[in-house]
């Protein structure tokens, strides 16, 4: 059974990840929250729009290759979670998620998905996007395309193993376009 996973932290829309938790279950794919824990056991986020709470146990951080490997693909959701998971102790430091996605990015066969503002996270590590085929929030262009990245004014975008959507409200068509490239790997695999 293929997994995908949610990078998650404060201020995620609501619709968004409620929507991911049951549509990818619907397409018989495992859903996990990971962050960064800051040493907790769990830490409890909440939504920007409805106040919704999400609990979430596992920590990006200690991810090995094999269980990286495990997930068929990895979402950064909208609203501030690439903002917040910017954050490094000292300032010109890779923060722990952008450390995690540049792990991603030298894994072809694992799907990555940025959806509005989340190709921020993207931004410290400019050789990942540089060249890259993308779409994103238009607040957000200038940082992106800064990268090398090649703008492209559409609402999803797929380049290779990078799917991008322009705003938050196109959750539903970037976890279609994940599921269904999922079932194009997977069908890959199987012949």
């Amino acid at each position: 059974m293929t997994k995908v996973a949610v990078l998650l932290e404060n201020r995620f829309l609501d619709q968004e990840i409620v929507y991911y938790q049951h549509r990818f279950a619907e397409a018989g794919i495992d859903v996990d929250f990971l962050t960064r824990l800051w040493g907790q056991p769990s830490l409890t986020f909440t939504g920007l729009e409805l106040g919704l709470k999400v609990e979430v146990d596992k920590s990006f951080e200690n991810l090995d290759d094999d269980a990286l490997d495990e997930y068929g693909a990895v979402i950064v959701p909208s609203g501030y979670v690439a903002d917040q998971l910017l954050y490094a102790e000292k300032p010109g430091d890779l923060s722990p998620a952008a450390q995690l996605v540049q792990r991603l990015m030298g894994r072809p066969h694992i799907l990555k998905a940025a959806i509005c503002h989340s190709l921020w996270l993207w931004t410290p590590i400019p050789q990942h996007l540089n060249g890259r085929r993308v779409t994103c929030h238009n607040n957000v262009v200038g940082s992106v395309t800064n990268t090398g990245a090649v703008y492209t004014d559409q609402d999803i975008v797929v380049d290779g193993d990078l799917v991008t959507a322009r705003t938050g409200g196109m959750f539903a068509g970037l976890a279609k376009t994940v599921i269904e490239r999922l079932a194009t790997i997977e069908t890959k695999d199987l012949n």
